[in-house]
């Protein structure tokens, strides 16, 4: 580790038995440390974690809580590393779901965790284990600004026409039932990381961003602005995914409960945990072991892997609608970046209507080829360039919380 550390963010993302956490620049995305901590509050409890330069290390922390896990990094990991602890000026907390209360990052208060509590309907599993993390951290650090930092406040920027459920009107006024999407940070990220690579400004440029991993959602970004985007009221809408179902005929729950006598709460169940890319491919929600299967001819594997492609170009396709004119589509995500047999498919679907080519080779090499920066995967010939661009949801937190610094 570097012997000068500039200040430096802490970066919080709580689940409800985890919690990841970065030390990092929020000027140059420099990590110093990141780490996390899994199976809180279960015996088998551990932190792991690893300074920039060195080891991964790992220890026990049986039966520790979220505050007990921060405790820990305070205590124990930092303690060694007096420079880097003292460097801390802010933390980002990542927020799944802010309703519609918040289009940008919040510095934290008891109106800020009140707001959140309320909107815990649309991210039951999310939003308590971002107010557990919010209240150690600031338990751990209590003398620096805590920000949230939502998932949904980017989409807050789509027109009505978007956002709104063909329902009767009370239950949004009184309900707030509506679309609010996810992913929001990410998108913001790769669409200001795709102007940047176009060579054009912002503001007039339209991209179609792509976060794709175990959840999938896609953005039309016009002018740095999220038109519309493929997550509804919850993160369960859109794409198929690890184990959601994504877009489905509402009458299917109808079926389940009146055929096979299934309650809410279990169709709930089969929809967010039992459906998806595991469902089709019989094997894995993760894409890795599904396209092993492709390459060797399994029918459920190649059924699982054209399904998610194909779903994604409608997608896409659809996106031309609130855009008009796209000039690049970027993928991005543990899938997105990882898998080039998906990128492959899903620019197949869209080739001869929308006159989208890869370059097939540096599509295969893209994430060792293009590095962290990412880049361009179609050829010149292509009439909208293909991007495969890393995302940094952490460092877009570290700068957003860096913000409220005086």
């Amino acid at each position: 580790m570097s012997n000068s550390i500039s200040k430096s963010v802490l970066v919080i993302n709580c689940g409800s038995s985890s919690v990841k956490f970065a030390i990092m620049n929020p000027e140059d995305g420099h990590v110093y440390l990141n780490g996390i901590a899994e199976a809180m509050s279960l015996p088998e409890a551990f932190i792991s974690w690893r300074f920039a330069g060195e080891d991964k290390q790992k220890a026990n922390i049986s039966g520790y809580n979220h505050e007990q896990a921060l405790d820990y990094l305070v205590k124990n990991i930092l303690s060694s590393h007096k420079e880097l602890l003292d460097s801390i000026v802010a933390c980002g907390h990542r927020i799944v779901h802010g309703g519609e209360f918040y289009s940008a990052p919040t510095l934290v208060d008891d109106e800020v965790i009140a707001n959140i509590e309320k909107v815990i309907p649309f991210a039951p599993l999310h939003n308590p284990a971002h107010i557990l993390g919010i209240n150690a951290a600031r338990a751990s650090f209590p003398n620096i600004p805590h920000v949230t930092v939502f998932d949904t406040a980017f989409h807050q920027t789509m027109p009505p026409i978007a956002y709104r459920f063909a329902i009767p009107e009370e239950y949004y006024t009184e309900g707030g039932i509506r679309r609010y999407g996810a992913h929001g940070t990410s998108h913001m990220y790769l669409s200001h990381q795709a102007a940047e690579l176009l060579g054009k400004k912002l503001e007039d440029t339209n991209v179609i961003t792509c976060h794709l991993g175990g959840g999938a959602s896609v953005c039309a970004v016009k002018g740095g602005k999220c038109m519309d985007t493929s997550m509804g009221l919850t993160p369960l809408d859109g794409l198929i995914m690890g184990t959601r179902t994504g877009e489905i005929d509402p009458s299917v729950v109808f079926f389940l409960c009146d055929r096979y006598h299934k309650t809410p709460e279990e169709v709930k169940e089969i929809f967010n945990k039992k459906s998806g890319l595991l469902a089709l491919s019989g094997v894995s929600s993760d894409m890795r072991p599904i396209c092993e299967g492709y390459e060797n001819g399994d029918e459920k594997c190649t059924l699982a892997l054209e399904a998610f492609s194909y779903r994604l170009a409608k997608f896409i396709a659809s996106y031309y609608v609130p855009l008009g004119r796209v000039d690049a589509i970027v993928f991005s995500g543990g899938i997105g970046e990882n898998c080039w047999e998906a990128r492959k498919i899903t620019c197949e679907y869209l080739r001869e209507s929308f006159g989208i080519e890869l370059d097939q080779e540096i599509n295969v090499q893209a994430l060792g080829r293009l590095g962290h920066e990412g880049g361009v995967i179609s050829t010149p010939a292509s009439r909208v360039k293909v991007m495969m661009i890393p995302t940094n949801e952490e460092l877009v937190i570290a700068q957003s919380a860096m913000k409220f610094v005086k």
